[in-house]
C-alpha cells in the first residue's frame, strides 16, 4: 500500500467506538470510518470508495451513513458512489443546492446509527458558508468531532476558495466557528479534521498528527487570539492554491460519476515521439533521482514519490491530453488513481519501460546534470568543477516561502507558473531550485523542454546558507 493510500490504525474511544484513519497523503486529506462494531459512518470519502469498502470489509461492519462536512474544493468527493454501493444514507448540508438525493442536515440535527453511537450535526461556517462539522456521541456523551475544513490542527481550513470577495466574512465565520466548537464538546474530545496534513486547503501549515480540543485551545490561533487578530493573520497567510480547484467544487455539486481505473491504451514509441513532438503532456512517473540519469527529451518530471497529482492539476491546461510513463504497470495504476482523485480520467496512453526500450531513437535520451547549494556557491564564486556557471538562480516554491527567505538575487516564478512565464527567465544557465529537489525537477524538465540548460539543485533548502550561498528576506 503506497504512502497515499495509508489506512491508520484506527483510534479507540470511550463507549466501544471506533475511528479508522483512511489517509490520502498526496492531496494532503483523510477521510474517517467511525463504528460501534456493527454499524458505520463514513465522513468525507475520497473518490476511490474501495479503499473505504475494504476497511468497512475487514472490519466486518455496515456502512449506514455517510456524510461530507462541505462541498470540496480539493478533490472528487466518492461520497454519493458509496452511499449508492453500500445502500447508506448520504448526508450533506440541508443549505447546499444539490441535484441528487440526499439527506439534508441542518445546525443540531442528530443521526441515531444504534443505540451505542449517533452523530450530532454543528453548523460550522467558514471554510465554506454552509459547512457542518459531525460530533459523535456514545452513550456516555461526546467522544470527538469531525471538523472537516474547520478547526484543524494548529490552524483552520482557509477562507478564500469561495472568492476573494468573501475571504474577510468567512474568516470572521470561522473564529466564531472554532470557538463555538470549545464551548460545547469537553476539551477530550477528539478532532479529526480532513484537511491540514500538506492540503493547500488549510489556511497555515498545520502541526501535528492528531489532537483533543483540549491541546487546541492551547495553540489554535483561532482560540487563543482576539478575533481582530485572527483574521488578519488567517488573510495575511494565504497563498495561491492550486488552478484545479476550480473544477472541484463544480463536480462536486452536480454528483461526481463513478471512478474508471481501467488501464489506458498502451503507446509504443513511435506514438510516444509524435506526442513528444506536438508538445503534448508526457509525465515521468519515476523518482527525480532516476530521471536526471536519463529519461525522453521533452518528458515532465513528476514521480509519484512526492505530490505530483497537486502539481499536474495545478500547472495543466484542464482537459488537455496526458500520457504517463512509468517503470510499472503498477506505478501507471497509481497515477490513475491518483489523477482520478482529482476528476482526470481520461488519458491519451500510457507506457510502461525504462527510457531506451521507450525511445524511438537514441537521440530522444537526454540527462539532467544536478548539483547542492555548495555547488552553487562554489560555481557563483567561479570554481565549476564541470558544472556550468550560473547566469540565473530560478527559485520555484510558493510566494510564502520565498519571502520568508531567498538566494540574494534569485528570479521567483513558482512552480505552477513557469509554464506560461518560462519567457521571464533570463538568458543563459539556469540554476533552479525549490525546498528539497522535486519541484525543482519538475521545473528544469520544463525549461529543458523549451531548450533551455538547467542544473537542478537537488538539496534542502535550509542547507544554502551554511553552504555560503548569500541570503536575503524578501523585507
Amino acid at each position: 500500500m503506497t504512502a497515499a493510500n495509508v489506512v491508520k490504525q484506527e483510534d479507540r474511544l470511550a463507549g466501544g467506538l471506533a475511528v479508522e484513519v483512511i489517509e490520502t497523503s498526496s492531496l494532503g486529506d483523510r477521510s474517517y470510518l467511525a463504528t460501534d462494531g456493527e454499524v458505520a459512518v463514513v465522513v468525507d470519502p475520497q473518490r476511490d470508495v474501495d479503499r473505504i469498502i475494504a476497511t468497512a470489509g475487514r472490519l466486518g461492519v455496515h456502512v449506514a451513513l455517510v456524510l461530507e462536512t462541505h462541498v470540496h474544493n480539493d478533490y472528487v468527493s466518492g461520497g454519493l458512489e458509496l452511499a449508492r454501493l453500500t445502500g447508506a444514507e448520504y448526508g450533506f448540508a440541508a443549505a447546499d443546492d444539490v441535484p441528487f438525493d440526499r439527506r439534508g442536515l441542518r445546525d443540531g440535527e442528530v443521526v441515531e446509527l444504534s443505540s451505542r453511537m449517533r452523530v450530532r450535526a454543528v453548523a460550522t461556517p467558514g471554510h465554506t458558508f454552509h459547512h457542518l462539522s459531525y460530533v459523535v456521541e456514545s452513550q456516555d456523551g461526546p467522544v470527538g468531532v469531525f471538523t472537516g475544513g474547520s478547526l484543524l490542527f494548529g490552524t483552520t481550513g482557509r477562507t478564500d476558495l469561495l472568492g476573494e470577495q468573501h475571504s474577510e466574512e468567512l474568516a470572521r465565520h470561522q473564529y466564531a466557528s472554532a470557538r463555538k466548537l470549545a464551548e460545547i464538546l469537553p476539551e477530550g474530545a477528539q478532532l479529526w479534521p480532513t484537511h491540514g496534513f500538506g492540503s493547500f486547503c488549510s489556511a497555515t501549515q498545520a502541526s501535528g498528527d492528531s489532537a483533543t480540543l483540549g491541546e487546541q485551545k492551547r495553540i489554535n490561533p483561532a482560540l487563543t487570539l482576539a478575533e481582530r487578530d485572527f483574521v488578519e493573520q488567517t488573510l495575511a497567510g494565504l497563498d495561491a492554491y492550486p488552478a484545479y480547484y476550480a473544477h472541484m467544487g463544480v463536480k462536486n455539486t452536480a454528483g461526481p460519476p463513478p471512478v474508471d481505473l481501467r488501464a489506458p491504451v498502451r503507446a509504443q514509441p513511435e506514438e510516444l515521439k509524435r506526442r513528444l513532438e506536438h508538445g503534448e503532456w508526457v509525465v515521468d512517473l519515476r523518482s527525480r533521482k532516476a530521471y536526471v540519469v536519463s529519461h525522453l527529451a521533452g518528458t515532465v518530471s513528476l514521480g509519484l514519490d512526492g505530490p505530483m497529482v497537486t502539481w499536474l492539476g495545478w500547472m495543466i491546461d484542464w482537459g488537455a491530453p496526458i500520457t504517463l510513463l512509468g517503470e510499472s504497470r503498477e506505478q501507471v495504476a497509481e497515477a490513475q488513481r491518483e489523477l482520478a482523485r482529482i476528476g482526470i480520467d481520461e488519458f491519451a496512453a500510457a507506457a510502461v519501460g525504462r527510457p531506451e526500450e521507450l525511445a524511438a531513437d537514441p537521440s530522444q535520451l537526454s540527462s539532467t546534470r544536478t548539483a547542492t547549494f555548495a555547488d552553487l556557491a562554489a560555481a557563483s564564486a567561479g570554481d565549476t568543477e564541470g558544472l556550468p556557471r550560473p547566469d540565473v538562480v530560478l527559485d520555484v516554491r510558493t510566494n510564502n516561502e520565498f519571502a520568508a527567505s531567498h538566494v540574494t538575487g534569485a528570479v521567483h516564478i513558482p512552480l505552477y507558473a513557469v509554464k506560461d512565464r518560462i519567457d521571464e527567465v533570463p538568458d543563459g544557465v539556469v540554476w533552479v531550485h525549490c525546498g528539497s529537489g522535486y519541484r525543482a525537477t519538475a521545473a528544469a524538465s520544463l525549461l529543458e523542454a523549451a531548450g533551455r540548460t538547467v542544473v537542478v539543485i537537488d538539496d534542502r533548502f535550509d542547507a544554502a546558507a551554511e553552504a555560503g550561498v548569500p541570503m536575503a528576506d524578501a523585507s
